[in-house]
């Protein structure tokens, strides 16, 4: 199987974002005991506090049974697969990127909820009382991941209305 040319960039780029997700959840979980420990501000806008999200993103669709459950943890399957094969195939590398990023945090977030039932959430923006959702590493690789997504498939409508002057 021949892979597009950024393909094997951005397999490793999803492999790094999901093995320093991983990292980073298991130092706040194992090695500081974010559970024990609160709320800790880190810095005037950053606290770390752990929240178990057993919904996806921004704690939509909260799944408290077993059954919702392993339905999340069989979407993140799916989904991861369909863009794995998306990735093999993308063209343009910052689409590729794009979708190395979401690969990256959809695994660590489905591994999260494998093995501890929700996804380990812990970082906290906020602005005096005006907080922010709490997200994770992989949460923001995701969202950056659509980003580039976004991007590139506007940069791509550009060029091919460019093309067809």
């Amino acid at each position: 199987m021949t892979l597009a040319p950024p393909a094997r960039a951005s397999l490793l780029l999803a492999a790094a974002i999901f093995v320093v997700d991983q990292a980073i959840k298991l130092w706040a979980l194992f090695v500081f005991d974010l559970g024990s420990q609160g709320r800790v501000p880190v810095l005037p806008v950053f606290d770390l506090v752990l929240i178990w999200n057993r919904g996806i993103s921004y704690g939509l669709m909260q799944q408290d049974s077993e059954l919702g459950r392993w339905a999340l943890v069989a979407l993140h399957v799916v989904a991861s697969i369909a863009i794995t094969i998306w990735i093999t195939r993308e063209r343009q590398a910052i689409s590729s990127f794009g979708l190395a990023l979401i690969l990256g945090g959809a695994v660590g977030n489905g591994l999260d909820r494998i093995l501890y039932g929700a996804v380990v959430d812990y970082a906290l923006l906020h602005w005096g009382d005006v907080t922010w959702y709490v997200f994770n590493l992989a949460d923001a690789a995701i969202v950056a991941g659509v980003g580039l997504l976004l991007y590139g498939a506007l940069r791509g409508a550009g060029h091919a209305d460019e093309v067809s002057r």
